[in-house]
Formats: structure tokens, sequence, C-alpha cells
């Protein structure tokens, strides 16, 4: 007899629930960080901190390329669990074949743009020249990998939306696994440099793809794969966009409020550069343990939003900021007071460990508050309401960061990194309270709306 992996979030006690939900989540991306950090591990160890600056001057410009198509796996997601607590399996059937093909799309689209645009995307972002070469060729072979990126992660939220959260981390066990091997192989044995990391990390994401489609393949579950089904649905896609879209918009703005930020970075030179890469990567781990449970807001919100239990809503909420605001306020803290050994992880150069100290004790020290702030994202989006909190999320954090660059930053008492560090908690701590207040908002209009029913 088969294991059953899904899981009802409609029923039972909610906090055991969560935590058996979330914790595979959490590792799953706990593990797809180490992709990366792999990558800047190995290539600084064994190449040098030039190379380490090449590869980690990319990470911005990666995320905002492929944010907007992984705000489509949000959609995916949100109606996979809906129509998964309703029962709708039709519907279901349909949009989980039609958001494969998006994947592939999106995919091959992400390939044929960074590939051919890689060395010119680099110089918009002010790379130093010292490394630019180097940055381009891993950007280019990192894009050949996209299109297994895209479905990896499209099959991933759908198995979380029907409460699949355990086989996603087992077959990027075994793809992560795959990855620092090859890592090793490449840059040590091979004496390929940044070409090395980069086709490790595509081999490992193929794997893991491979894997999540020959799991959908072979379920006896609504959401199994079946080659005659594969035909696009305009309804399916359009719903997809409706929520998918406002998250992408988001998902890019944020990125470009970032890129700006790391272009800022980049004007200080090649040591800031580099202390800066290796805190956030550092921080990357804290940040995918907190998303955890935004993700884990999405499924419960929209299972139970499918089912009709509107009144478990708000226990949701409140139990996924409890446990948001723990893991943040512990993991960010335990950085803070570790940083020092953390970032000789990365690098022995002491100038780039002070400049990593310089950020990771402005940003990991209030780094709940992000976490907080993506739950409350994560409950309305689940609610169907995608447009509010993309709108919200944008003038909270995009709009006070750019602003803050383009003003204050650029004058002389301002211009240094600590200053531009320092928008990343004022702009959460803001976007919080104003998610909360618009949470409280739809609340009440749905209650009102029930009374009048």
């Amino acid at each position: 007899m088969k294991k059953n992996y899904e899981m009802d979030l409609t029923t039972g006690p909610l906090f055991s629930k969560m935590i058996r939900f979330t914790v595979p989540v959490m590792l799953s991306s706990l593990l797809q960080l180490l992709f990366n950090a792999a990558d800047i591990i190995v290539v600084g160890r064994f190449e040098g901190d030039t190379a380490l600056s090449a590869v980690g001057s990319n990470t911005a410009l990666i995320n905002l390329c492929v944010t907007f198509f992984m705000g489509l796996a949000v959609g995916v997601g949100v109606l996979v669990a809906n129509y998964y607590g309703g029962g709708l399996n039709e519907r279901l059937s349909k949009t989980v074949h039609t958001a494969i093909m998006l994947a592939v799309f999106s995919g091959l689209f992400l390939t044929v743009v960074g590939v051919i645009f890689a060395g010119q995307f680099l110089k918009w972002m002010n790379t130093p020249e010292t490394i630019i070469d180097q940055a381009a060729v891993y950007l280019r072979i990192y894009f050949v990998g996209m299109i297994s990126m895209m479905v990896y992660n499209f099959g991933s939220a759908i198995l979380r939306a029907v409460g699949d959260t355990r086989r996603p981390l087992i077959y990027l066990t075994v793809a992560g696994v795959v990855n620092v091997i090859l890592n090793l192989v490449f840059v040590i044995a091979f004496h390929m440099g940044v070409a090395g990391v980069a086709l490790a990390t595509v081999i490992s994401q193929t794997l893991s793809a491979f894997l999540i489609v020959r799991c959908m393949k072979n379920s006896e579950s609504v959401i199994k794969l079946c080659a005659d089904k594969f035909k696009w649905d305009t309804d399916a896609a359009l719903n997809i966009l409706k929520i998918g879209v406002p998250a992408s918009i988001q998902g890019i703005l944020f990125s470009v409020s970032n890129v700006i930020i790391q272009s800022s970075v980049n004007g200080f030179g090649d040591l800031v550069v580099g202390g800066n890469t290796a805190a956030s990567n550092i921080e990357g781990f804290v940040y995918v343990s907190m998303n955890a449970f935004y993700q884990t807001a999405i499924s419960f919100t929209g299972q139970n939003i499918g089912a009709g239990k509107k009144e478990r809503i708000t226990k949701i909420m409140l139990a996924s900021e409890a446990l948001v605001f723990l893991v943040g306020g512990v993991f960010g803290n335990i950085v803070v007071l570790t940083g020092t050994s953390l970032l000789s992880i990365y690098t022995d150069s002491p100038a780039m460990i002070e400049y990593g100290m310089g950020r990771i004790e402005v940003v990991c020290r209030y780094y709940f508050l992000c976490g907080m702030m993506d739950v409350m994202v994560g409950v309305i989006r689940g609610m169907g309401y995608s447009i509010m909190p993309t709108l919200v999320s944008l003038g909270g954090v995009c709009g006070i960061r750019l602003v803050w660059i383009f003003t204050f930053f650029r004058q002389a008492r301002f211009h240094e990194p600590f200053w531009l560090y320092i928008t990343y908690p004022a702009s959460w701590l803001i976007t919080v309270i104003v998610h909360l207040i618009c949470f409280m908002y739809i609340r009440k209009i749905r209650e009102l709306y029930k009374k009048q029913e």
C-alpha cells in the first residue's frame, strides 16, 4: 500500500499540523539555498575573493529575472489549495497540467533572455570590471537551467497545496548532495572555476525537476500528470495569472529595489561587495526558514477558504505570526552572535568579514519583522486578495527604500553601507502594520457579507 503524503489542512489541531507541514518546507528551502551557498563557499575557498564576488554579484539580478514567474507559482498554489479543499477535482487537474506547461514556457523564455543579455545586465548593475567577465560566465550557464528551476518550483507549489511537503524535501536532499559533490569535482579536480559551480547547480536543478515530475506522473491522487491531459486551458491560465501576476509584480519590484541596493553596494568596491555577498547568503538561511510560514499560511488559508471554513482564518493568521516571530527572532539573533565565525566560512579576508558583519548586525537582528510581513501577505493572498497586499508591500517596502536611496543616501553624511541597510527593518515594520489593518478590514467585510446572507 502506498504511503499517503497529502494532508487535509481544514480539520484537526492547528499548531501541530502547521509544524508538521512547515518543517519539511523549511528544510526544503534551506536545501535549495544550499545550492547557491555551496557555489559561493567552494568558489571562495578554492578560486579566491574575485571569483566569490563574481558569483555573489549575480544574486540580486537572478532573483529579479526569475521572480515574475515564481510569483505565478504562488497563483498555482492558491488555486490548487482552493480546489483541493473544495473537492473540485476537474478544475484542479486542468490547473495542474496548465501550470506545468506554463513552467516550461517560462523557463525557456528566461533561458533565452539570460544567455543573450547577461553581459548587458551586469553592466547596468555597475558590476566592477575586475569581476564582470567571470560574473557573465556564471550567469549564462545558470540560466541554461531555468526550465528545470521553474518545473521544480511549480511542481513543489502543487504538492504543498495538497499538503505534501515531505517529498519535495526528499528530492532536494538528493539534488543537494549531487550539487555539493559536483561543485568539488568541477572546481578542485577540473579547475573550472565559476563555470564549474554554475554547471553543478544546473545539473542538480535538473535532477530535482525530474524527480518531482516523476512523482506527479506516478501519483494516484488528483494531481496526477497524464500525457493526454496536457492541453492548454485558458480559463485555468487566466485564474493563475489573476492571483500570480500581482504577486509577481510585487516580487519584481522588491527585486528591483534590491538590485538598486546591490548597485549601490557595488559602488563601494570589491571588499564591500564580497562582505555583502557572504552576509546576504547567511541571511538567506534565516529568511527561507521564516518564508516557510508564508507558504504554510497560503496553503492553510487556501484549503480552508475552498472548504468554506472561514472561521479558521484568523486562527491560522495568529498561529503563523506567533511561529514566524519565534523562528525569526531566535535564528536572526543567533546569526548576529555567531556572524564572524559564519562569515569566515566564506572568506579569510578580515575586511570582508568586517563589512559583512556591518550588514548582519542591522538586518538579522530585526529579521523577524520581514517574516511577519510575509505571513500577512500569505494569509491575505490565500483568501483570494492578491492586489491589495501587492500595493501595500510596494508602497511600504519598495517605496521607502527607493525614496531613501535617491534622496538622503546620496548626501555625504549618509553615504555609508549602514544607512543603506537600515532601510530594511524600517520598511518591514511599517508594512506589517498596514497589512494587519488590511486583514482586519477584509475580515470585517466578510463578516458583514455573511450576516447579509
